[in-house]
This record gives C-alpha cells, sequence and structure tokens, in this order.
C-alpha cells in the first residue's frame, strides 16, 4: 500500500513538474510549482522526517512562492508568449537526456559504504528531529546559514533597484 502511494505521489510530482515548464502564464506556473512541493513535502512525511516537510511547505510552498509571485507581478511578465527555436528546445532535451543517463549510470555503478555516522536512529528518537537539526545549523553550519540569508537579502534588494524606474 506504501509503494502505490509513492508511486502515486511520485506520477503527481513529476507531472506538476512537466506542468511548471509547459504552463503559458508563470501565475500557472507557480501554482504547478507549488503542488510539486507539497509533494515533495509528503515524501518528507514518508521518511519519517516531519520537521523536514513542515519546513518543505512553510519556507517553499509559503515564503519562495509568495516571492516568486510578487516578482512575476513586480515585472509584469504577463501571459505573452515568446517566441521558441526548437533546435534550442532538442538540445535541451538531448542534454537533459545525457544528464539522467550519467546519473542513473552513477546511481547502477555505485554501492553503499556501510559506514555509520554519530546520529542513529535511537538518538533521533531520544532527543528528537528539530532539536538535532537546530543544534547542527547553528552550531557547526551558521557561517552558510548566514551567508544564505544575506545572498537572499541581496537579491531581494537587487530585485526591487532593477525593476525601479527612476534611481
Amino acid at each position: 500500500m506504501e509503494l502505490l502511494f509513492f508511486y502515486l505521489v511520485a506520477l503527481v510530482a513529476v507531472l506538476s513538474g512537466f506542468s511548471v515548464i509547459k504552463c503559458k502564464s508563470p501565475i500557472n506556473s507557480a501554482i504547478s510549482l507549488v503542488m510539486t512541493f507539497f509533494c515533495l513535502a509528503i515524501f518528507y512525511v514518508m521518511l519519517h522526517a516531519p520537521f523536514m516537510a513542515a519546513i518543505q511547505i512553510m519556507v517553499y510552498a509559503g515564503a519562495i512562492i509568495v516571492l516568486i509571485i510578487f516578482v512575476i507581478m513586480l515585472l509584469n511578465l504577463g501571459t505573452s508568449e515568446k517566441m521558441r527555436a526548437t533546435h534550442s528546445m532538442a538540445w535541451g532535451s538531448v542534454a537533459g537526456a545525457l544528464v539522467l543517463l550519467l546519473a542513473l549510470t552513477f546511481i547502477k555503478g555505485g554501492e553503499m559504504t556501510g559506514t555509520k555516522g554519530e546520529i542513529t536512529a535511537d538518538v533521533v528518537a531520544s532527543v528528537g528531529h528539530t532539536e538535532l537539526i537546530g543544534q547542527a545549523m547553528f552550531t557547526n553550519f551558521l557561517l552558510p546559514f548566514e551567508i544564505a540569508s544575506i545572498l537572499l537579502l541581496v537579491a531581494i534588494v537587487g530585485a526591487v533597484v532593477l525593476t525601479k524606474k527612476e534611481v
């Protein structure tokens, strides 16, 4: 039953991901992206990572999509369809197929190392997902976390500056 549910959610994720690319309206693409993010959150729940599922919904399906829709409305993209060159679509498809083939080759040829980390299932059960993630994020990975927040702030300020008519 769980495998059937996984395949159903995977099918919805792939179809909504395809819809992100093929929709003519940027707003419809953003809504399809929200559906893809919800499918990813379901995958996190299936992997027994409820904190990551909640963060996926709050951060990506909530805040990031609001930011994307804000930029779409700010840039006034509308629904105008641009001319697409068929040769660029063909080259993109060939490149995507080669990357997929390469990834499948690496996955099939790889093997498990058998090494175990210091955080086992017992540690997660006794301490909790959220506390372990927060502890790692604000001790070992504090600098990358702060750099990512500064980059996001610079991107937002840059988008506002680029869309202003007069400086």
